[in-house]
């Protein structure tokens, strides 16, 4: 079975009748190609494919049909079938990971595809889009790339006390649906950034200066996610925010030098408050400390005295009862007792002798003071024999003063 091409592009009669160049007894004549002989050879080319004699260009044969029509129905429909085929298997799709298939029919939503391997129906009848979820995208207000790179329009607002204040800040967020991202409104990114502007514009109109600058700077970033959520979602956005970031919060540059003398300042006086409070509480228990302690001190001699009262009080009772008893004996060792005390914590010693006035005077510190030159032995015992001979002395002087006195007031 030999197979020729069913045209030939290099043929100069391609189109144009029989190869001898005839053409009905008319020379071939430059013009477009015959129509009906193209669909005949073509006919013929599908007949010989499948075996079947092609030669007959009288198309006639026993059942009465024109087997190059036949032919040519059935390569027809093949070719239909062909096309079919890769057409529908032109409808399936993969969704990756973190994404999701937004399908349209006839430009109008349908239905969202999970990830994996999908199919609809081919266009034109139906369409995807595929849409990633997942991506943490962001929209820059008040600059662009770079916080240096600002926009004044979007980053100068107005605080609550009436001054002007600029704020660089950065929106991050999620697609929540896919479908109203794509078709419930026009710009989306732009969208969100305006949404944004809105928020911190409401958010810093109700708030100080001050607030806004310090110690307000999470809580004002808080309150703008808040209320980016409630609008969005009102607007059916399908964006959800994830994060809201102060990039730079600062005062015009206009006036920047005059605000950070006036912050120079209040840090000034912060300091020196911090100071006093830092003295004061360490003066102030010092002080508490010392009160408490005078306090105890007093309670302590108080108690003392009391103590000592009662006890002097106690002892003169029993000193009383045993003078009662033996007036003479309690008499003598008293006033050897005030002697001894008296005569332990002195230096110096005066006599008086029993009849005449002359004083005897023993400057014991001294004697002392030469007997720490010799030896250690033989001066305390000169000091003892001089104590003793003093003690001897004494003693019986008192002795007899005491019996003379007694004489004298038996007498009487």
């Amino acid at each position: 079975m030999s197979f020729r091409p069913l045209l030939s592009l290099n043929d100069p009669q391609w189109g144009r009748g029989s190869k001898d160049g005839k053409q009905n007894g008319k020379k071939p004549e430059d013009g477009p190609p015959d129509l009906d002989q193209l669909w005949r050879d073509f006919n013929q080319s599908i007949a010989r494919l499948f075996g079947k004699n092609g030669g007959n260009d009288n198309g006639s044969n026993g059942s009465g049909g024109s087997p190059d029509s036949t032919f040519a129905k059935v390569g027809l429909g093949l070719v239909l079938i062909v096309i079919g085929f890769f057409w529908m298997v032109s409808g399936f799709f993969i969704v990756e990971e973190g994404k999701t298939g937004v399908i349209t029919t006839f430009g109008k939503y349908s239905y969202q595809a999970s990830p994996g391997f999908n199919w609809r129906w081919p266009t034109p009848i139906q369409a995807h889009e595929i849409v990633n979820v997942q991506q943490v995208r962001t929209v820059e207000v008040g600059y662009r790339n770079n916080v240096k790179n600002k926009q004044p329009k979007e980053a100068l607002m107005l605080t609550d006390d009436e001054n002007i204040i600029d704020i660089q800040f950065a929106v991050q967020y999620k697609l929540s649906d896919a479908a109203k991202w794509l078709y419930s409104n026009r710009d989306q990114e732009e969208m969100i950034r305006q949404v944004a502007e809105t928020a911190i514009r409401e958010i810093v109109g109700r708030s100080k200066m001050d607030f806004v600058l310090y110690e307000g700077r999470e809580k004002v970033a808080l309150d703008v996610s808040l209320l980016m959520q409630q609008v969005l979602d009102r607007y059916e956005s399908g964006a959800r925010i994830t994060n809201v970031t102060m990039q730079a919060v600062q005062p015009p540059e206009q006036v920047q030098a005059a605000f950070d003398d006036a912050v120079k300042a209040g840090q000034d006086k912060e300091r020196q408050k911090n100071e006093g409070q830092a003295y004061a509480n360490d003066v102030i228990p010092k002080a508490r400390g010392e009160a408490s302690r005078m306090l105890q001190d007093a309670e302590g001699y108080r108690s003392r005295v009391i103590a000592n009262a009662e006890g002097n009080a106690a002892r003169f009772k029993q000193v009383l009862v045993e003078y009662q008893k033996a007036p003479a004996v309690t008499r003598d060792r008293m006033y050897l007792e005030t002697m001894q005390q008296i005569f332990s914590s002195t230096t110096k010693l005066m006599m008086d002798t029993k009849n005449a006035n002359n004083m005897i005077y023993l400057p014991l510190d001294k004697l002392n003071g030469d007997s720490a030159g010799k030896a250690s032995q033989p001066a305390n015992t000169a000091t003892s024999a001089v104590a003793d001979t003093m003690t001897t002395v004494e003693v019986r002087g008192s002795k007899d003063g005491r019996a003379r006195d007694s004489r004298d007031r038996e007498s009487r």
